[in-house]
């Protein structure tokens, strides 16, 4: 998800059209290399009972046929030049004296741009030649993505998805939430009568973590919510019910990929010390644009117990880092180029002076040194750390439940909006620019 977020980014900063195509029984056209054997079908005679047919070409069903259509969709774009990228093996580029082409693909669906829509047509016409394709056209929905495109850049949304969950948990009529949780929420100390039916609170928590793919706000209550998938109490449940409740708010809401804008990194990163309450382990939450708007973001907690504010903080610094370096290098693959220090905000100072700073001291003498390799990338000019306030520390929602007016402040700083809110993602544009495609933007 994070290199769709990144490969449409730079679609709607280049203004570069984005087209969909579809592959029509994809795993039946790779070439089976291994000796598998079958059972001949229902209704096929053979005069003898014991034989079986081997395969020369995959079926739906086996384990193969995943990695064969990939080989096979492989084999067929590099022969038209394309160059896959190994950071992400679903990633390919084409470069030409004059042009750029970028295709990502997942299993049968195929997304296409470029800086030249002739040579989009061109290969398009060329995959149509290779395999039994259908032309879907432009963009307007993808992995349950819904797309729209406007001036102002690409929105991404999963609306009918959340209207699916508020439908399937009975709350189409209830009252509106307007954040989450509640702060200084006790749901790890909840005791009661346990959840009646369980594999109904992991199917509802499992769809929301599916949905904070374009609902960063969310993060931080998925997180809290899945730790009690094995046995949920009633008092789970009925936070989760919250949650459906908030969505009900506003279930068209999600992420604005802006317009013109310069593509470059900026991280935030934040932690929450000691917040479990059985281990003691800390949170870590970072948050990462490209150009301004949402690209990538996390909340987890830590593997180890931090023995200081600071020790949570410099981790959470590290996995920041971590992110950091893949994006570095995924980004030049696309064209990208990315020269200048990326700058990491935390809020808190002494991390930001101990990742600078090589001192061995009592104070950090107990850090695990896999976390030191932050300073290595300060010297290298990878990052540059600069201190930001706690009011905006973007990646502070990620990490604790906030109250309705602070919540709404970091919607608002994230670049988390609503299309069916006029105003709400560009102040200066009304929503008759968006080009709609899609039935569920029609301007009724």
């Amino acid at each position: 998800m994070i290199t769709i977020r990144i490969f449409l980014q730079q679609a709607a900063s280049f203004d570069w059209e984005v087209h969909q195509m579809d592959v029509h029984n994809a795993f039946l056209h790779g070439d089976l290399a291994d000796e598998v054997y079958m059972k001949f079908p229902p209704g096929f005679r053979t005069g003898d009972t014991n034989k079986v047919s081997r395969l020369h070409k995959s079926l739906y069903g086996l384990k193969q046929a995943p990695r064969c259509w990939l080989a096979k969709l492989a084999q067929a774009m590099k022969f038209f030049g394309f160059v896959q990228e190994y950071s992400d093996y679903s990633l390919f580029v084409l470069v030409t004296n004059n042009a750029r082409l970028h295709v990502l693909v997942y299993v049968d669906d195929l997304i296409i741009t470029g800086s030249s829509i002739h040579v989009v047509n061109e290969f398009k016409y060329y995959l149509s030649s290779c395999f039994h394709m259908k032309n879907l056209g432009i963009l307007r929905y993808f992995l349950g993505l819904e797309v729209a495109r406007s001036p102002s850049g690409i929105y991404l949304c999963q609306r009918k998805y959340a209207l699916d969950i508020i439908a399937e948990t009975g709350l189409l009529g209830v009252k509106p939430i307007t954040f989450p949780l509640e702060q200084n929420h006790k749901l790890a100390y909840a005791k009661g009568s346990p959840f009646p039916e369980p594999a109904r609170y992991r199917r509802l928590v499992g769809r929301l973590i599916y949905l904070g793919n374009t609902r960063p706000e969310l993060s931080y209550a998925i997180h809290i919510l899945s730790q009690f998938m094995d046995s949920p109490q009633q008092a789970h449940w009925e936070v989760v019910l919250r949650v459906v409740c908030y969505l009900k708010n506003s279930p068209g809401q999600g992420i604005l990929l802006r317009a013109n804008a310069p593509l470059t990194l900026t991280a935030w990163c934040d932690s929450d010390h000691a917040t479990c309450p059985f281990t003691r382990c800390s949170l870590t939450g970072y948050f990462i644009q490209l150009g301004g708007s949402p690209l990538s973001w996390k909340t987890r907690k830590q593997d180890v117990v931090s023995r200081s504010s600071i020790e949570a903080e410099y981790r959470a610094m590290a996995d920041t880092v971590s992110e950091i370096l893949w994006l570095r290098q995924l980004l030049p693959f696309l064209g990208i180029t990315v020269t200048t220090p990326i700058t990491l905000y935390s809020e808190n100072l002494s991390a930001i002076m101990l990742a600078g700073n090589p001192v061995f001291h009592a104070r950090t003498k107990h850090v695990g040194t896999n976390c030191h390799f932050i300073r290595d990338e300060i010297i290298r000019g990878t990052i540059a750390t600069q201190h930001v306030s706690t009011t905006t520390q973007l990646a502070d929602i990620l990490t604790k439940a906030l109250g309705q007016k602070q919540f709404e402040v970091f919607l608002d700083k994230q670049g988390v909006c609503n299309l069916h809110t006029p105003h709400d993602c560009d102040k200066n544009s009304s929503r008759s620019h968006i080009r709609l495609g899609h039935p569920l933007y029609s301007r009724s």
